[in-house]
């Protein structure tokens, strides 16, 4: 399976997006599930220093697993081989305070705010695990 979140907005203090998904009937395309905000999204390809806790993932094409997370104590996604990054996670958050560099999920209400947060999780896990009798292997590519 593949999912795609493309950023939106790229402000001084957080970044939003939108993460896309492979359409429910089937049919070719992806479909929209939900926004996203992430930290300060910094030009890391070109020289830009990473922040720590305050900086948003490179863009680029990553393995995604569904692992228990030491943290939030539940299953939540995890992103893998992220350069200069460790435990990245697509996870539940309302505001920039909520992310060290992760992924967040929800509706969003006002720039660099999301609301429903949990309940969208649930429906990206829910999404990511519906995969019939075959187990496909899932990445997210992040623009």
């Amino acid at each position: 399976m593949e999912i795609l979140l493309k950023r939106v907005l790229k402000s001084e203090s957080f970044t939003m997006g939108q993460l896309y998904l492979p359409r429910k009937d089937g049919k070719e395309g992806m479909e929209l599930l939900c926004d996203t905000l992430e930290p300060t999204w910094r030009d890391l390809a070109h020289g830009a220093k990473k922040v720590w806790g305050r900086t948003a993932i490179p863009e680029g094409r990553y393995p995604l697993v569904i692992t228990k997370s030491p943290k939030f104590g539940g299953w939540r996604p995890l992103l893998l081989g992220v350069p200069m990054f460790t435990e990245v996670r697509i996870h539940e958050g309302n505001t920039r305070r909520d992310t060290t560099g992760c992924i967040l999920v929800g509706r969003q209400v006002s720039p660099g705010v999301l609301e429903n947060s949990r309940i969208w999780l649930r429906r990206l896990i829910l999404r990511l695990t519906q995969q019939g009798d075959t187990i496909e292997p899932m990445f997210i590519t992040v623009e």
